[in-house]
């Protein structure tokens, strides 16, 4: 009896805390998918929807890769609960509902970020955190744009683009003339619409460019360096699929200019555009590059 009894306890001592770890964790994502389930499915539905969208698909999958990848440092990790996590848990749950009272999407969304890092810092505490930022934080880039920000920004990309592609039609030797967001060509008139203004690539190609940067840089400020690029690259790419356009309905008619090619361009533009931010990764990973062989060397 007492040999069954010790038994007993070396079991208990030895599963406990890992059933425990597991009980909490369980209920926690059943929390989470109680409070969370009807935005992700309207997220999802305009994933799906929407094609400027459509990389919030691999967005978890790659958080969740980012975590797998350092479950080696968790362990070596301390456990310092700190009731700092409360508060940023609780203003977690308030962006919920001040953006469900109010019908703001973006609000309801990015609560989660916030909910994940208060528990993170509740649970295991500030190191934890640290070690599970970047995973939460690119999150992020799964959320679509309020409407307010692409209201905002998008109009001047419109005008940056139409600006840039007249400059490059008058050089063309092709007879042009812009007002606003619209270029007025011989034969006929072109708007530059916020569909065209390039923002919503603009965050898939921020996203793209920060999972990049993750895998092709050491350094910490090349990181930054790269994704910070990726901005203007993106920016000047769809400029310049807006002077192609305009090129084409010079030359072959307006109609040359939708259908097949609007999407077979921005497609292009995508591709032209990592292509260059791939060279300046590669130029980046050389940078100090022959200093560390060199002192290596000595």
């Amino acid at each position: 009896m007492d040999k069954a009894v010790v038994l007993t306890d070396e079991a208990r001592a030895g599963i406990g805390p890992v059933g425990m770890r597991a009980l909490i964790v369980a209920v926690i994502a059943g929390l989470l998918g109680m409070l969370y389930y009807r935005i992700f499915y309207h997220m999802g539905v305009q994933w799906y929807d929407d094609p400027d969208y459509s990389h919030g698909f691999l967005v978890p999958v790659l958080a969740g890769y980012f975590l797998w990848e350092r479950r080696g440092k968790f362990t070596c990790i301390p456990e310092t609960p700190t009731p700092w996590g409360i508060a940023l848990l609780g203003f977690g749950l308030l962006m919920l509902v001040v953006g469900s009272v109010g019908a703001e999407l973006y609000f309801q969304r990015s609560s989660l970020i916030v909910v994940l890092a208060g528990l993170a810092l509740l649970l295991r505490g500030r190191e934890f955190l640290r070690a599970v930022a970047f995973p939460i934080v690119f999150l992020l880039f799964m959320i679509p744009l309020p409407a307010i920000v692409v209201n905002m920004v998008a109009f001047p990309l419109q005008l940056f683009a139409a600006h840039t592609a007249t400059f490059c039609l008058y050089n063309f030797g092709i007879p042009v003339l812009q007002e606003g967001n619209v270029i007025i060509l011989a034969g006929t008139t072109l708007e530059v619409a916020e569909a065209c203004s390039g923002i919503r690539s603009l965050q898939a190609l921020l996203a793209l460019g920060t999972v990049y940067a993750y895998f092709s840089q050491h350094v910490m400020w090349k990181r930054w360096v790269l994704v910070l690029l990726s901005i203007p690259i993106a920016i000047v790419a769809n400029a310049f699929r807006v002077t192609g356009t305009g090129v084409l309905a010079h030359y072959w008619g307006v109609e040359a200019a939708e259908g097949f090619y609007h999407t077979f361009a921005g497609l292009l533009i995508f591709v032209v555009a990592f292509v260059l931010l791939f060279v300046a990764g590669t130029v980046l990973s050389k940078v100090g590059k022959r200093q560390t062989d060199g002192d290596v060397a000595q």
